[in-house]
């Protein structure tokens, strides 16, 4: 399987549990690596045999930005979920990083990493 990887989407959402994340927002920042088999693609030089990375990468964002979700779990299943219902993608890697989470500790970055297929 190929990849096609989109790193440092970032997009304001008001995802969490607190009432101030709900509120005020923050940003999170999303990495997609789609698992697509780009030989078809390749052969043809044909865009419609593979994964659009550019629609990909927008419809992320869109769910970034809409319906609020406590959990940063929730928000990376919601974009694994779209990103398999383009036709060329058959496994998806999504990290979903939380860098302004609302921890009393200093820290770089809070992250979740889910992998999905089809099937």
């Amino acid at each position: 399987m190929d990849r096609v990887a989109v790193r440092g989407l970032r997009a304001r959402g008001r995802h969490g549990v607190f009432p101030r994340e709900r509120e005020q927002g923050q940003t999170f920042v999303v990495d997609i690596v789609l698992g697509v088999d780009t030989r078809p693609a390749a052969s043809g030089d044909d865009l419609s045999r593979t994964a659009h990375y550019g629609i990909v990468s927008e419809e992320v964002v869109a769910i970034v930005q809409g319906e609020p979700v406590d959990l940063i779990e929730t928000l990376a299943q919601r974009i694994a979920d779209q990103c398999l219902k383009h036709d060329a993608v058959q496994e998806v890697e999504v990290t979903v990083h939380k860098p302004d989470a609302p921890i009393t500790v200093p820290f770089d970055d809070v992250t979740i990493t889910i992998v999905r297929s089809r099937g």
